[in-house]
């Protein structure tokens, strides 16, 4: 019953999103769109229960974020500190039933990960949105783990704050629940899909997110392969 609830009340929030994404997002500034996409990320995790905890600050502008990656709701979790992220999404995620128009109006850049060309592509234009004074995030991970253990970082998109010049933010997300101190019912992992995931979420007891933001990282001089190493240890570590 618990689940069935607040899906009912998920469902109307998510086609208000969609509306105010298609009909009110062109005729706002960005300050005013941020403010939008916070109060409704803030909104989604009420509705399903999940407490949230920030700590750290943020940096103004022109830098590029990342994080480890557990959850399709960590998107959510991400704008509810930080609503000025644009993230790199992988492209098939556009076209995901109402989840894709949402994720695609808050500015997310899609990439093609299977295209060489279509990275370097992206990392061009995320290169040009951090000189342009834009947060850019991406989950340098390329999929979802299981919350322990950091799967491998890809360097690729790390390029575009070397090329930039603009400096990275590491951002460590933490799901726990009551006995859990990486709560199983937020990994989607494996076989698992979206409504399979939607459902866990929903039904679970108590889950929260914890959303870090560390220290920012200089990239003046460094290698991008290096970088990744270098930012991978220190999430870990934190984790």
């Amino acid at each position: 019953m618990r689940a069935v609830w607040r899906l009912a009340r998920l469902v109307p929030h998510v086609l208000h999103g969609l509306w105010l994404v298609r009909r009110r997002f062109e005729l706002l500034s960005a300050t005013e769109r941020h403010q939008l996409i916070q109060w409704w990320s803030l909104k989604t995790l009420r509705i399903l229960g999940i407490t949230l905890k920030a700590e750290g600050q943020a940096l103004p502008a022109g830098h590029l974020l990342v994080a480890n990656h557990v959850s399709w709701l960590d998107i959510a979790a991400v704008h509810a500190v930080l609503p000025q992220a644009r993230f790199v999404s992988k492209a098939d995620v556009k076209h995901w039933p109402l989840v894709g128009a949402l994720v695609e109006g808050a500015g997310t850049l899609f990439i093609e990960r299977e295209s060489k060309r279509d990275a370097l592509r992206v990392v061009h234009q995320a290169a040009a949105a951090l000189q342009a004074g834009d947060c850019v995030a991406f989950f340098p991970e390329g999929t979802t783990g299981p919350g322990p253990e950091l799967l491998p970082f890809h360097a690729n998109l790390l390029q575009a704050a070397v090329s930039a010049q603009a400096p990275v933010l590491p951002l460590v997300l933490r799901w726990h629940a009551p006995g859990e101190r990486f709560a199983v019912s937020a990994r989607f992992i494996g076989d698992t899909t979206l409504a399979q995931s939607l459902w866990a979420i929903a039904s679970a007891r108590g889950l929260g997110i914890e959303v870090q933001i560390l220290p920012s990282v200089d990239v003046a001089g460094q290698d991008r392969r290096a970088l990744a190493e270098a930012l991978r240890g220190v999430i870990s570590e934190r984790l």
